[in-house]
């Protein structure tokens, strides 16, 4: 029963906000013996390694840098991951939290050197992309789970059982929306969130489309997103905003509005929720979620909340560090419940069944089934969904159709 090793490709926000930190959990809890990173250039591993958060949380712990430390900032080395993948011992774990437009080729890049993989959403952003990354799958006996950390919310747990037990009746209208910091504008963001790779819908909405296919198993059939503009500091344009339409294959319509604009003075990190109506038998049933003021507001001595305010609508449920029994602060939330997630079902893959492939497959195919985890062979509505939102936002909002017969794919109204 070996611990596993990881490889995180990639050192922005996301690896310092969410995944490093699970990861040097899980390293110290057993789990995880090394752990490497490789990023474009020097500049994010020096700044992870440098956290002072990070430090306190885990004294003691680090990672192994590609490239080096020491090498110029300036230094960029885009194909670099390919080489550290190459040298790692085969069955243990890529974690990819590249841009949306890079995944794919990191997966790929992953199971040709026979590793299990860990991707931040959207898995990929073509359907044919999702459907190869299955066909590889299932071949090799590998496991591939795509982070929507939102389905491990306790919220949506709750939502996904009372639904399938008749307890709200059948979706029929929703809202969703998904504001992150307007400070998003001055990060690493510019210099990849530009309107020929991805927009909010495609980066953020996905979370609510995919929730409300988890919790009702509804299948989106239609969607129309159109975006509104804005410059980066730097010059590059980006979708700072957009407003999609999605329709499910009963009928039901999601809203969806998302963007990069909450308020740095705002009282909260970000604004988010969820909201669906739901027909029953001469009365209607309702599921809210208010995912930005879970009930804790503080307000600090000094302005160190998002944005750097210091009143804050303090959200203790997706990610927070808390004091534990071991050293350091332990990260709780259904952000690192999610990591967790993946990973543990990746090691009991790999105690269980070992080197046999049959075995492994066969696995597979049961957390397939479950619909916990997101995986391409039970998540594959999100590509089809961010490929036409891309098709349709490209196009001024034309609706886009989706069609899961004779094979899945997307097509203009």
């Amino acid at each position: 029963m070996e611990k596993l090793d990881v490889t995180i490709v990639g050192g922005g926000m996301i690896t310092n906000d969410l995944l490093l930190p699970a990861i040097y959990h899980l390293q110290r809890t057993g789990i995880v013996r090394n752990i490497q990173i490789c990023a474009l250039n020097s500049a994010p591993l020096k700044y992870l390694r440098d956290n002072p958060e990070l430090q306190q949380a885990f004294p003691g712990q680090s990672f192994t840098a590609y490239p080096d430390f020491l090498e110029p900032e300036q230094n960029n080395y885009p194909e670099l991951y390919k080489e550290v993948i190459s040298k790692m011992k085969p069955r243990q774990v890529v974690v990819v939290a590249m841009p949306d437009n890079l995944h794919y080729q990191v997966i790929i890049e992953a199971l040709r050197n026979n590793q299990h993989v860990l991707c931040v959403k959207p898995l990929v952003l073509q359907y044919k992309q999702a459907a190869e990354i299955e066909s590889i799958v299932k071949e090799k006996g590998l496991f591939v789970g795509v982070e929507y950390h939102k389905r491990f919310d306790r919220r949506s747990l709750v939502a996904r059982r009372a639904y399938r037990l008749g307890q709200f009746g059948e979706f029929v209208m929703g809202d969703a929306k998904l504001i992150e910091p307007y400070y998003y504008r001055h990060s690493n963001f510019q210099n990849w969130f530009t309107v020929d790779r991805t927009d909010p819908f495609v980066y953020i909405g996905c979370h609510y489309v995919d929730l409300v296919y988890f919790i009702t198993n509804l299948k989106p059939v239609e969607v129309s997103v159109e975006g509104v503009k804005g410059k980066f500091p730097n010059g590059n344009i980006g979708y700072m905003w957009s407003d999609a339409r999605v329709r499910f294959e009963n009928g039901a319509i999601l809203s969806v509005t998302n963007g990069l604009g909450y308020p740095d003075a705002g009282a909260g990190s970000n604004d988010q929720g969820l909201l669906m109506y739901c027909e029953g038998k001469d009365k209607t049933g309702m599921i809210k979620h208010d995912d930005q003021y879970r009930g804790v507001a503080y307000c600090y001595l000094d302005n160190i909340g998002p944005g750097g305010s210091a009143y804050n609508y303090v959200s203790p449920d997706f990610f927070r560090f808390v004091p534990w029994e071991g050293e350091g602060y332990k990260p709780v939330g259904y952000g690192p419940d999610s990591v967790s997630a993946i990973i543990g079902a990746i090691k009991q893959i790999e105690d269980i069944a070992g080197d046999d492939l049959k075995k492994r497959r066969k696995m597979i195919e049961e957390i397939d089934n479950k619909g916990i985890i997101a995986t391409p062979a039970n998540s594959f509505i999100n590509e089809l969904v961010v490929e036409a939102g891309r098709m349709s936002i490209l196009n001024d909002g034309r609706p886009v159709k989706i069609l899961y017969k004779p094979e899945p794919h997307v097509e203009f109204r």
